[in-house]
């Protein structure tokens, strides 16, 4: 007997009178920000130009491995926790996250190894262990350059010259006007040492010979907070902020390329798509390099401090070559991070920053996932990430020819020391250049990095949290303060807490 349910009375959905945020890019730094804005009251729509999200954080899925794209290393999970909280929810109830230990493994031209990690001292001891006083004044110095530069400024707001002035003879007495080499020479001897205490900037991309020593603290961040591993890989944790934001009520919508940022009366009011479509906000955060917000977002006519001519003459990070590739068989002798170092150090790195030249010799980072979850590849097999830090796009190097011939002598090189008869047993693979950070993350000279960290390119010389010229456009992620890494990128959206004006405080537009 078929019976009709009785007639339900219709729900009239309320519209979301909330004012509006729109949030350019879907990097760690724009899902971050799109949290904190919907825990302040505001309705956020993520716009990402690719089929999804992560930006840098991308993932690659193919012939049934996973491979991250991007960043790889975490080392300070309260920053997550902390956006997980704001949404009444623990990260854990998401992400697994697992310590590594040691962080990583150093392997120098001549063989030797040095595993770096809590147990760190015991290796100064074993191999320097005339540095050892040395290493521990370092850790005491790390740790006050970390209370100061990270605790108290990484989420500070530099947006007048005040503030500067007020924090200057903090960064001075702390080692700004000093390289982080020359900090580490200060304090050890043994060149060994030397380089595992001093190769952190190129993790942000920067050169050690010139990065500001604040970099220094990174060795007391780790040592606190451990280097931690995403199970899934990074990817699961952009799924995990992607489900908050969700929860919040907000959008994020892929392959949505902004192609303009729209103005009244100099300030910013919405967004223009590339297909078109118009979007309006209340405010704009963007997460796209800032060079690119700036020099392709935002009309000249609006633009007084970052000129075209200013962002011409900036000094920009080195790029990237990076190869994904997948083994149909293990080497579980290989640790989780390892650094292959060349035999030039000081030279290598003038070669890339300075000289801008393809080097002869490498130094290479190299990402074994699987050695922590192996359910990132097919079972019985590796897979694996391999970098190599190279000159960005003033280089005179044309990746379309060289692209190939570069992957061979990588994969040669790893051969020769960490991969025995690699040649023969990859199954996949794909490579990203300095082209693919140019076309498609945006990164203008195809600078990893955004940015060079240098003295003159931080805190308040760099493009501001709030922007000076556009009323309602705030910027996050690597090209702002305080500056590239997954530490530093959470931390700018942390800066928004106390520039952005609470929801409550605006009428919708």
């Amino acid at each position: 007997m078929l019976t009709v349910a009785p007639e339900q009375p219709l729900v009239r959905l309320e519209p979301d009178k909330r004012p509006h945020a729109v949030v350019i890019g879907s990097g760690f730094g724009g899902l971050a920000a799109a949290v904190r804005l919907g825990a302040r009251g505001y309705r956020v729509t993520v716009l990402e130009r690719l089929d999804a999200p992560g930006g840098r954080a991308y993932v690659h899925r193919q012939d049934g491995f996973t491979f991250d794209a991007g960043p790889t290393i975490i080392t300070a999970p309260f920053l997550f926790e902390e956006l997980w909280a704001m949404c009444g929810a623990k990260l854990s109830d998401d992400v697994d996250l697992r310590a590594i230990d040691p962080f990583y493994d150093l392997v120098f031209a001549d063989g030797e190894r040095m595993s770096c990690g809590s147990r760190m001292r015991d290796e100064i001891a074993r191999i320097a262990p005339d540095d050892l006083a040395g290493y521990d004044r370092f850790m005491r110095r790390s740790e006050e350059i970390y209370r100061v530069g990270f605790e108290q400024l990484g989420a500070a707001p530099f947006h007048s010259w005040t503030e500067m002035l007020r924090v200057a003879p903090d960064l001075l007495r702390l080692g700004g006007l000093e390289s982080v080499y020359g900090l580490v020479s200060r304090y050890v001897r043994d060149p060994r040492v030397r380089i595992a205490l001093s190769f952190h900037p190129l993790f942000v991309g920067g050169n050690p010979f010139s990065t500001t020593a604040v970099y220094c603290l990174i060795s007391y961040l780790e040592r606190r907070h451990g280097v931690h591993f995403a199970m899934g890989g990074t990817g699961a944790l952009v799924q995990g902020l992607v489900k908050l934001i969700r929860g919040q009520g907000g959008v994020v919508r892929c392959n949505a390329e902004v192609a303009e940022i729209t103005l009244s009366n100099g300030a910013a009011n919405g967004v223009r798509l590339a297909s078109g479509e118009k979007l309006r906000a209340d405010i704009v955060v963007s997460n796209a390099d800032s060079a690119h917000t700036y020099g392709r977002l935002v009309p000249a006519a609006a633009r007084k401090t970052w000129t075209d001519r200013r962002l011409a003459a900036a000094r920009y990070s080195m790029s990237l070559f990076v190869w994904y590739f997948g083994t149909r068989r293990q080497y579980p002798h290989v640790p989780h991070h390892t650094i292959l170092l060349g035999p030039r150090y000081r030279a290598l790195i003038e070669d890339i920053f300075t000289a801008k030249r393809l080097a002869p010799d490498m130094s290479l980072y190299l990402h074994r996932p699987t050695a922590t979850d192996p359910s990132l590849a097919p079972e019985g097999c590796d897979g694996f990430y391999v970098l190599s830090p190279v000159p960005h796009l003033d280089a005179d190097i044309d990746w379309s020819v060289e692209a190939e011939p570069y992957r061979r002598r990588v994969e040669q090189r790893l051969s020769e020391t960490l991969l025995p008869g690699l040649a023969d047993e990859i199954v996949t693979s794909r490579v990203m250049t300095p082209l693919d950070f140019r076309d498609q993350l945006c990164a203008p000279k195809g600078a990893a990095f955004g940015l060079e960290p240098i003295l003159t390119q931080s805190a308040w010389f760099r493009p501001h949290n709030r922007s000076g010229d556009i009323k309602g456009l705030y910027l996050v992620g690597a090209g702002t303060h305080p500056g590239a890494g997954v530490p530093g990128v959470l931390s700018s959206a942390r800066v928004l807490d106390s520039v952005v004006p609470h929801a409550s405080e605006l009428t919708p537009a």
